[in-house]
C-alpha cells in the first residue's frame, strides 16, 4: 500500500466527519411531540373528590324522608278544645322549620318516584351485596385468605399446600361442620 498524502488524509479526515453521528445534535424530545390533553390526577387529588362526593351524598341523605325527625308531641291536645294562644310562636326557628319543610317535599318526591324500597347509594349500608359471578369471590374455609384451590374429597377451598395438608388431616364430621359454616353442606333426608 502506497504512503498516504496530506490531501488523502484531509479528505478522509472529512469523511470520517460527515459519517460520525456522535456529532450531531440529538434532541431528547421529538420537535413534534405535545403533552397529552388528559389531565392525570394524584392520590390526593382522587380522595378529595371522593370525600366531596360523600358528603354531597350525606348532605341529600340527611334531607331525605328516612332521616326526617318525628314531630313533637306537644301537650296541647288536637281535639280543637284547646287551641294556643295568638301571639306564641308554633316553632321557636324558621330555619327548622323550613328544613322539616324541606324535607317532607323531598319525601314526598321520593314516594312519588321510587314507590317501594329504600334509596341504593354508594354509602347506604341496607343495600344488598352484588350477585354478579365476577365479585364472587371465594375465601379458603380454614384460613379466609383468597382460596385458588378447592380439595375434591371434602369440597373445602383452601389457600395453599399446607392448608391442603390441614385439609386431609381433618377426622370425619370436621369438613361438614366448615361446609355448614359456609352453607354448602348437603342434607341428605
Amino acid at each position: 500500500m502506497p504512503p498516504q498524502t496530506p490531501a488523502d488524509n484531509e479528505s478522509h479526515q472529512r469523511l470520517l466527519d460527515s459519517l460520525d453521528i456522535a456529532h450531531v445534535p440529538r434532541p431528547f424530545r421529538n420537535p413534534h411531540w405535545k403533552p397529552s390533553q388528559r389531565r392525570n390526577k394524584n392520590v390526593k387529588q382522587l380522595l378529595s373528590e371522593s370525600s366531596r362526593k360523600e358528603a354531597s351524598q350525606m348532605a341529600t341523605q340527611a334531607n331525605s324522608g328516612a332521616t326526617t325527625p318525628l314531630p313533637v308531641v306537644s301537650s296541647v291536645g288536637t281535639d280543637g278544645t284547646q287551641t294556643p294562644a295568638e301571639g306564641t310562636p308554633r316553632t321557636s326557628n324558621i330555619a327548622q322549620a323550613a328544613q322539616n319543610l324541606s324535607s317532607l317535599v323531598l319525601e314526598k318526591n321520593a314516594r312519588a318516584m321510587f314507590p317501594t324500597g329504600p334509596t341504593v347509594t354508594y354509602t347506604n349500608i341496607e343495600s344488598a351485596p352484588s350477585l354478579h359471578p365476577s365479585q364472587q369471590t371465594r375465601y379458603c374455609d380454614i384460613t379466609g385468605l383468597p382460596a385458588s384451590y378447592t380439595d375434591p374429597k371434602t369440597r373445602l377451598r383452601y389457600h395453599d399446600k399446607e392448608v391442603f395438608g390441614v385439609v386431609r388431616t381433618l377426622v370425619q364430621g370436621v369438613p361438614e361442620s366448615y361446609l355448614e359454616l359456609r352453607a354448602a353442606h348437603v342434607v341428605l333426608k
